[in-house]
């Protein structure tokens, strides 16, 4: 009878599985990415009637398709109510952390003053207090699962002010030096901005050190949260307009819409390499 080499047999079947699972992955792409995004909230009208009446969740749709333009699969992130209707189950704000593998904190509405320690100076500045307390706890999550976050426009303020930062409450007039970083053109409205040199924005786009972007806010960084470095300035009044983390989590943020750059656009910033940065990181 003749005997089996053993030792040779495992050998060939070892390198016939790494073969295989070597052929698979040329095949078979890696998964899509989930990538959470923070809901916007629509709050009850006094008085109203139908949908108006009720508290809405909604994602702004540029921003979702500029995250998925990357064949992502995005999840808005709702609310977790105690006083709906229904009883409340085990799901927690931090069981989307772990399952996600990233987070984008979308603009909308103001932070409120009261978020930072502040009294709102003008009524119209009172922001959403309840999306606030939301976001922090979302974004908080993903910082300690060591999930990257990306803030947009008010993403970027609502991370200084997790952070321990403030805000201006309106540029115009506690900055009356300012530009105008809002105006009725919207997403048309420009101005110049200045790349920090040494700063990860920089690495980003080597050889660039003023470009244009969008500005369609009213509030903006005042004093700087903990474990956050600045990353870029309009131009000239130095108004923040980007943000990083200087922890182990990814956190990075920026003030302007990147969504809202139209690709292949060579009057204003491209995009790109943002969204990029973001997702590789998600990746891991």
């Amino acid at each position: 009878m003749r005997r089996i080499d053993l030792t040779a047999w495992r050998s060939n079947i070892a390198d016939g599985a790494r073969t295989l699972r070597g052929f698979l992955a040329r095949r078979m792409p890696p998964p899509p990415l989930r990538i959470g995004m923070s809901a916007r909230l629509f709050h009850p009208r006094p008085d109203a009637t139908g949908l108006q009446g009720k508290r809405m969740q909604y994602l702004e749709q540029s921003v979702a398709h500029w995250v998925m333009s990357r064949d992502v699969l995005v999840f808005m992130v709702p609310t977790v109510d105690k006083d709906s209707l229904f009883h409340r189950s085990n799901i927690r704000v931090g069981d989307y952390a772990r399952v996600l593998d990233g987070l984008v904190l979308q603009g909308g509405a103001d932070v409120s003053p009261l978020t930072y320690g502040e009294e709102p100076l003008d009524g119209e500045w009172a922001g959403d207090r309840l999306r606030d307390v939301y976001e922090i706890e979302l974004l908080h999550e993903f910082v300690e699962a060591g999930k990257p976050v990306l803030g947009i426009c008010r993403g970027a303020q609502l991370i200084n002010v997790a952070f321990g930062g403030t805000l201006y409450q309106d540029i115009r007039t506690q900055m009356p030096e300012a530009q105008a970083h809002v105006t009725g053109a919207y997403e048309k409205n420009m101005h110049q901005m200045r790349i920090e040199p040494g700063s990860g924005l920089a690495r980003l786009y080597p050889g660039i050190e003023t470009t244009r972007i969008n500005s369609i806010h009213h509030q903006s960084i005042k004093a700087l949260g903990r474990n956050l470095a600045v990353e870029a300035r309009s131009e000239p009044d130095g108004v923040i307009e980007s943000i990083r983390g200087t922890g182990k989590s990814y956190v990075f943020a920026v003030q302007w819409h990147p969504e809202f750059h139209a690709p292949g656009d060579d009057s204003v910033l491209d995009s790109a390499p943002i969204l990029d940065e973001f997702l590789r990181t998600a990746r891991g």
